[in-house]
């Protein structure tokens, strides 16, 4: 094809393709990661923290929850002071065997309410009155290519059909896609096989962006694809849709792929109304999904290498509402699981409600820590160049 053939066909492109999401820029491999995998999980709505990890033993749990609190008789008693919801029941298997911690009041000073501004304070790691318009995941590959040849975007995978900020960078963005099977739609285009045919030194001036953009997609499409198909699982997954999407990461991670962040949602969790009728529906698909995935990766001998982070956007307030369900709050806990983890357990004291800001749990531990922690002791990157500002790192974490 000729560039002049590419100049008339990129137009066309971006309407015709099934991928405008999955944009990137050329193709080194990032050996200085270490192996090591990310896989980062985002509850969606604001999962309600005290009824997940519960403070059976404080009595203003109950006296402020007289309809939503959970039965003491109920509980998986995890120490003196907190116990899981019985419906994270398949978590007991990770804690029992040392692959699970707990860190509690976890947040950002002058919390946001909303659903969309926190999901993106806590994608971009911005303060509160600062927007930015790329993810902390993506400016951390963003580092890794000062001189424009970044990897190719299989190495941040989103199982989702569209590329949220976390992964979308000044030079790097990552990869979405809901099925590895999905991608050859786009991969059998004859306009892109023929990009993909192009000679690069052959392609100048300003559309040199737009063709590092379509090519690398396409590599990235055939590499996911043959990646996907190299490992097969005996581990039987429930059959929920976030089920799926931990399965096709244990299948990329088990069939060798190079992939370092996997992102993935389970949503359901704004339980504004009758929360116990949805709330441990949720918990439940959360536990028994990821207790497939650590089987599923503990059988590929890969679970030493893997660390998963559950989080949400917020908690909620300790007080029930009117409707039997939680409003919009602030601290929260974060789960995390893995075969490598610094300190098993629970990792810091659990919330005080007895000292709360207008009715929100106080945060003591900044989210960003965490993920500076994350980026220096697990992806091996420098965190203040990521996050802009020293952030003390955890060191019972990883």
């Amino acid at each position: 094809m000729s560039r002049r053939d590419f100049v008339q066909y990129s137009g066309l492109i971006s309407a015709s393709m099934m991928i405008p999401g999955f944009l990137k820029v050329s193709g080194k491999s990032l050996a200085d990661f270490n192996g090591k995998k990310l896989v980062i999980i985002q509850l969606t709505g604001g999962n309600d923290g005290l009824n997940t990890i519960i403070p059976y033993s404080n009595d203003l749990y109950y006296s402020n929850r007289p309809d939503i609190g959970v039965k003491k008789g109920d509980l998986i008693i995890l120490n003196d002071d907190l116990a899981f919801n019985p419906a994270l029941e398949s978590f007991t298997d990770l804690w029992e065997k040392g692959s699970m911690s707990i860190l509690n009041s976890v947040g950002y000073p002058n919390p946001n309410r909303s659903h969309f501004r926190s999901r993106d304070i806590w994608h971009s790691a911005s303060d509160e009155n600062i927007t930015l318009t790329t993810g902390w995941v993506a400016r951390a590959f963003d580092s890794k290519c000062p001189d424009g040849n970044c990897a190719l975007p299989h190495h941040a995978i989103e199982i989702d059909s569209s590329l949220s900020l976390v992964f979308r960078g000044e030079k790097f963005n990552g990869l979405a896609m809901d099925k590895p099977s999905e991608l050859g739609a786009g991969l059998h285009n004859p306009v892109i096989e023929s990009f993909s045919a192009l000679n690069e030194s052959k392609v100048i001036s300003n559309h040199d962006f737009l063709y590092k953009e379509m090519v690398d997609t396409y590599h990235s499409a055939d590499y996911v694809i043959s990646k996907s198909k190299v490992y097969n699982t005996t581990v039987t997954y429930p059959t929920s849709e976030f089920s799926r999407r931990l399965k096709t990461i244990a299948q990329l991670i088990n069939g060798g792929s190079e992939t370092k962040v996997y992102y993935a949602s389970l949503p359901g969790f704004d339980t504004h109304v009758q929360q116990n009728a949805f709330h441990p529906k949720q918990l439940r698909m959360l536990s028994e999904g990821l207790n497939a995935f650590y089987q599923d990766l503990k059988l590929g001998n890969e679970w030493n290498n893997t660390l998963v982070m559950v989080y949400s956007e917020f908690g909620r307030r300790l007080k029930q509402n009117g409707a039997r369900g939680t409003d919009h709050g602030t601290g929260n806990n974060v789960l995390f699981f893995g075969g490598s983890l610094n300190k098993l357990g629970i990792l810091n004291q659990p919330a005080n409600l007895a000292d709360l800001e207008d009715g929100d749990i106080k945060h003591t531990v900044d989210f960003r820590s965490v993920y500076a922690t994350l980026l220096k002791k697990w992806l091996n990157i420098e965190p203040s160049v990521i996050l802009g500002r020293e952030l003390p790192i955890l060191d019972y974490l990883v």
